[in-house]
C-alpha cells in the first residue's frame, strides 16, 4: 500500500452523479476489507431529509456547505485510522476547497463514465435535482470533467458490472506495496 494511503486510509471516489461511485464503493470496501461511507446518505441520515429536498428547501449553495462539513467529518474519521472509501456526492470534488482536503487526506480517485450510460441511469432514478434540465445537465457534466480529471487515479466504466471496475481499480499502484 502506497504511504499516503497508511497514513490517512481513504479513498475517495469522484465522479459524475450516476458514474456508479456507490455501488462500485461498496464492491471495492467489501473485497479490501475497508469501511464503506456515502456523502450523500450522512447528509441525508444528518438532516433527515433528502438531496433533492435539499436542494428545493434550502438551495445549491446552502448544500454544497453542508456537503463540505460532510466531508470534513468524513475526513476527520478516517485521520483517526478508520480505512475507508467514500462515495462523494457529484458536485463534491469540483467545489472550492474540497478537492485539496481529500488529496491532503487520502487518495482520489475518478470513476469515468460515459454521459450516454449516467443519462440512462439518471433517467431511471428520476430524482437528481442537477438532472431536471437535459441542457443543462449535459453542460454540468462537460464543465466537471476538468475537475474529475485533477483526482490522483483513474478508472474508466465500461460496462455495468462493477466488479470488473473493481478489478481495474484493484491493478492501480494504490496497494503496491
Amino acid at each position: 500500500m502506497i504511504l499516503k494511503l497508511k497514513q490517512t486510509p481513504g479513498i475517495y471516489l469522484a465522479g459524475f452523479m450516476a458514474s456508479g461511485k456507490t455501488t462500485i464503493g461498496r464492491a471495492l470496501a467489501q473485497r479490501i476489507g475497508w469501511h464503506f461511507a456515502d456523502l450523500d446518505y450522512d447528509i441525508e441520515a444528518e438532516y433527515g431529509t433528502t438531496i433533492a429536498k435539499i436542494f428545493d428547501e434550502r438551495g445549491e449553495a446552502e448544500f454544497r456547505r453542508i456537503e463540505t462539513e460532510a466531508v470534513i467529518n468524513r475526513v476527520n474519521k478516517i485521520r483517526l485510522g478508520v480505512p475507508t472509501i467514500l462515495a462523494l456526492g457529484g458536485g463534491t470534488y469540483s467545489h472550492p476547497g474540497n478537492a485539496e482536503l481529500i488529496e491532503n487526506n487520502g487518495i482520489s480517485l475518478w470513476i469515468d463514465c460515459p454521459f450516454e450510460v449516467i443519462s440512462q441511469r439518471v433517467l431511471l432514478s428520476g430524482h437528481r435535482p442537477n438532472a431536471r434540465d437535459p441542457v443543462r445537465f449535459r453542460q454540468l457534466f462537460l464543465d466537471r470533467q476538468a475537475f474529475y480529471a485533477k483526482a490522483a487515479m483513474h478508472v474508466f466504466v465500461t460496462d455495468d458490472d462493477p466488479e470488473r471496475t473493481v478489478d481495474q481499480i484493484l491493478q492501480l499502484p494504490l496497494f503496491d506495496e
